[in-house]
């Protein structure tokens, strides 16, 4: 038995178009959520007056959110399937919660956009796409859902899905990449079961879909990158910075340097959920402990690498941008915060040197003198101060990057080239 790919797919699409109770749907017939904790689920949406709503519980745990039967932060689920193990990352739908969209997105191998059979392409299924384009997510499944309410017609999951596919292929994505699944996660169409009612339907489930899907090779071949989330003192030992390793490996014993501060110093000790590790890869979220540094060396959106190739810092640097949401416009020289990795930090629009037609990312524009909702971009970039970022074509768990402004995102973007700093 080969040991199963472990992927993080996300799902994304239009606020009511079914997410979440596709995802309770996969795991409860996929054996994920137990009978019992259905059954509560279940009595808890009855008593609501939102029956239909139980399968979305699973994933919606926020009482808030059972409240208002809208999805908020991004929260996370693992389930089986033959070839793969999957870590679901439920991204909410709703305008204000695109910053979470964004954050789960930027974790993801893969992608399920969701489309209601009877609404098809909205303005969301637009926007949702397109993020997951410039986030770098090559591997996308769609999933025409709530089949039930256009009477399973064949006819009608055509229209949707050419409508879905013209949409892709016009914002980058290759048509023979693209797999369409037709289902009700309501009633348990083809999600994890084939049933009469979609037999015109040739392909596979959608569990069997996704397990169709090849996980990227883990990053255990590139230098280590730990971009630092907190750094905690403990009595008798010292300070113990804690991240996740994005990429390489890390033992005890590792010469380690902090950027930008070019601290260095030795791992001691690693552990994860209070266990010690002999080493730590990509994905393990650890602590450790450091001969010669201390918790004044260390800062949240640092990032830990090896002594002998060091994480880059960058004086400026050149993205590709979005802009999801502003109100007015952006001109040159706006300041927002920007979030990398761990890293919040204000940075310049320092030039806006191309705008792209962000269907073909052909240039339109040169030196434009600002940017608007819907726009994509080539920019400069300037940190307020040294700043630890990577090209997304080398790193691109560390190249990725969201611009908030007024309690909003405004734009996602990725890192092409780097002015380091001295």
């Amino acid at each position: 038995m080969a040991e199963k790919s472990l992927m993080n797919i996300v799902f994304i699409g239009h606020v009511d178009h079914g997410k979440s109770t596709l995802i309770g749907r996969l795991l409860y017939d996929g054996g994920a959520l137990s009978e019992q904790e259905y059954r509560k689920l279940e009595a808890e949406a009855k008593e609501r007056g939102k029956g239909t709503f139980a399968f979305a519980y699973a994933m919606d745990k926020l009482k808030e959110e059972r409240e208002r039967g809208v999805t908020i932060d991004v929260s996370y689920r693992k389930f089986e399937a033959k070839k793969n193990t999957f870590t679901i990352i439920d991204a909410p739908g709703h305008r204000d919660f695109v910053k979470n969209m964004i954050t789960g997105t930027s974790q993801a191998d893969a992608a399920v956009l969701v489309v209601a059979a009877k609404e098809g392409v909205q303005p969301q299924t637009k926007e949702h796409a397109f993020l997951a384009q410039v986030m770098g997510i090559k591997q996308l499944v769609v999933v025409i859902n709530k089949m039930d309410e256009v009477n399973y017609e064949e006819a009608k999951f055509n229209t949707v899905s050419a409508e879905v596919v013209k949409l892709l292929t016009g914002v980058g994505y290759k048509a023979d990449n693209l797999k369409v699944v037709p289902v009700s996660a309501w009633k348990g169409d083809n999600v994890v079961k084939a049933t009469n009612n979609l037999k015109w339907f040739k392909g596979k489930t959608l569990l069997d879909t996704l397990d169709d899907l090849k996980a990227p090779p883990s990053p255990t071949d590139k230098p280590l990158r730990l971009p630092i989330q907190d750094v905690y003192n403990i009595k008798g030992i010292g300070a113990i910075p804690v991240g996740r390793i994005e990429t390489g490996i890390m033992k005890p014993g590792d010469q380690i340097i902090v950027m930008p501060s070019k601290k260095t110093g030795e791992v001691k000790t690693i552990e994860e959920h209070h266990e010690q590790l002999s080493q730590g890869g990509p994905g393990n979220n650890v602590g450790f402990s450091v001969r010669g540094l201390s918790k004044d060396d260390l800062n949240r959106g640092d990032v830990v690498g090896p002594v002998s190739k060091p994480p880059t810092v960058a004086k400026s640097f050149i993205g590709q941008i979005v802009v999801l949401n502003h109100p007015t416009a952006i001109p040159v020289n706006y300041t927002p915060v920007f979030h990398v990795h761990t890293a919040q930090m204000s940075m310049r629009l320092a030039e806006l040197q191309k705008k792209l037609d962000p269907k073909t990312g052909a240039v339109v524009e040169l030196n434009p003198k600002f940017l608007k909702t819907g726009d994509a971009a080539i920019v400069k970039i300037v940190p307020s101060k040294p700043l630890c970022i990577e090209k997304y074509s080398e790193f691109p768990q560390l190249g990725r990057f969201a611009i908030r402004d007024m309690g909003q995102t405004v734009a996602a973007g990725i890192v092409l080239d780097i002015e380091k700093a001295e």
